[in-house]
């Protein structure tokens, strides 16, 4: 392993500012499904119904503007796109509180149609700003920074409820938008390498690159998240099972560590791995601990082969997008992979909570991990019979979907590791609705 790419990835101008920026940025799209629930739940005093159906809103408002605000981007440009999502998140999210529930409803799908780019716009800057060569290492720096976004913005969402009430929270989120807008904004970063712009491709139709090949690797992207929420909701029921609920943030936040920990070390391979490999792997590993027990200890012991593949796994995905597509069709790309990592979380929801309810942990994980490991197996079957659609870099681990991290969500939105809302727990006797917590990614 050479930890010396991380220095050199450092080194290149405006790279350190753009993930620093990016990381500090997320904190708050992280919080908004957090401040949304317990808004609806404690100040609306509704059920978790309705407060899991504006999540849903919001999450389909995200699957559907995350795609069209990524092509927005390549044609337009980041700044344009980050001074009107921003500006519509302002008025949603200031005027929110005094919505009543009815409003509320479709306000949500508004404020997830509008959504900032942030989760893709970063990696669409990275891909532009690293050099292909040390895109493994860069998109793993992204992925550690997304993951350090997801251990805060939902325990600090819950704290803040907890403490100040959902109305001045809300206000606080819309301050926390607003700066991250106004510092991309300002940030500007370049979204074309100077190659790519030197060769001004004009725009790409999308039936030349949104090939057989890159559908397979959505699709496995929404498993990984399909996975992941469900090992978030499965953690959560077998602590409650156990009647150690007060640890669910500790037990979180390790998973996170160990993800963390992964992508670091992920980061610094001669060369990446297949997006199949990694995700096969932590499906296969996930889907057997439901079956430990003896305690809290063997969970966070089962809970570490899964964990350090998370990170890899999911931010594999983003180097194979970035390979697979040109330039110029980068940000539409990254926000199909966002809108893939939103449908896993919210199928996983509902899915798993019925093999919770009806049947026990062990079924849940089994469950998940096998669709995991079946979607892994098609995709990698996928990339070895399809053809490259127009536009696919020839590189290092191009040809089998090879790649490097860069962490999204899951949690659940389109990024990766796993901290699935590690924060959810902190702050275990606030009620709160299950769900996915990390789509944005």
């Amino acid at each position: 392993m050479a930890f010396d790419r991380y220095r050199r990835v450092l080194a290149l101008p405006g790279v350190r500012a753009l993930l620093v920026v990016g990381m500090i940025a997320r904190i708050p799209l992280t919080g908004t499904g957090m401040t949304l629930t317990l808004h609806v739940v404690n100040t609306q005093h509704l059920g978790f119904l309705q407060a899991g159906l504006v999540g849903a809103a919001s999450m389909v408002g995200a699957a559907v503007g995350s795609p069209l605000v990524g092509r927005f981007v390549d044609r337009r440009g980041l700044r344009p796109v980050m001074a009107v999502t921003t500006l519509v998140q302002l008025c949603l999210w200031c005027t929110a509180p005094s919505l009543p529930y009815a409003v509320l409803l479709p306000g949500a799908l508004i404020g997830g149609l509008f959504s900032q780019p942030v989760f893709g716009a970063i990696r669409q800057c990275v891909a532009a700003m690293v050099p292909v060569e040390n895109h493994q290492t860069g998109f793993a720096l992204d992925s550690m920074g997304v993951e350090l976004s997801y251990m805060v913005g939902p325990a600090l969402a819950v704290a803040s409820v907890t403490a100040f009430g959902s109305t001045a929270t809300m206000y606080g989120v819309a301050a926390g938008l607003v700066g991250s807008g106004v510092a991309l904004y300002l940030l500007d970063p370049p979204t074309r390498s100077a190659e790519e712009k030197a060769q001004n491709q004009g725009a790409v139709p999308r039936r030349q690159w949104l090939r057989p090949r890159l559908l397979a690797l959505f699709l496995l992207v929404s498993g990984l998240t399909f996975v992941l929420t469900t090992t978030e909701l499965g953690i959560v029921a077998m602590l409650k099972a156990d009647g150690a609920t007060a640890w669910t943030g500790l037990v979180l936040a390790l998973w996170c560590g160990f993800s963390l920990v992964g992508g670091f070390v992920y980061g610094a391979l001669p060369r990446g791995l297949s997006p199949a490999l990694l995700a096969g792997g932590l499906c296969l590993l996930t889907a057997p601990v439901g079956l430990i027990g003896g305690g809290l200890g063997w969970l966070c012991l089962a809970l570490v082969p899964g964990g350090l593949l998370c990170a890899p796994a999911l931010s594999s995905t983003v180097d194979a997008v970035n390979r697979s597509v040109p330039a110029a069709a980068r940000g539409e790309a990254m926000g199909l992979h966002g809108t893939s990592l939103t449908i896993g979380g919210a199928l996983a929801g509902p899915l798993a909570g019925w093999l919770l309810d009806s049947h026990d942990p062990a079924w849940a994980f089994a469950a998940a991990g096998a669709v995991g490991v079946a979607l892994a197996l098609l995709a990698g079957y996928v990339w070895r019979q399809a053809p490259a659609g127009a536009g696919a870099k020839v590189g290092a681990g191009a040809g089998t979907g090879a790649g490097a991290g860069a962490g999204a969500g899951v949690k659940v939105a389109a990024g990766g590791g796993a901290g699935v809302g590690a924060g959810v727990g902190a702050a275990a006797s606030v009620p709160q609705a299950p769900g996915p917590a990390r789509v944005g990614e």
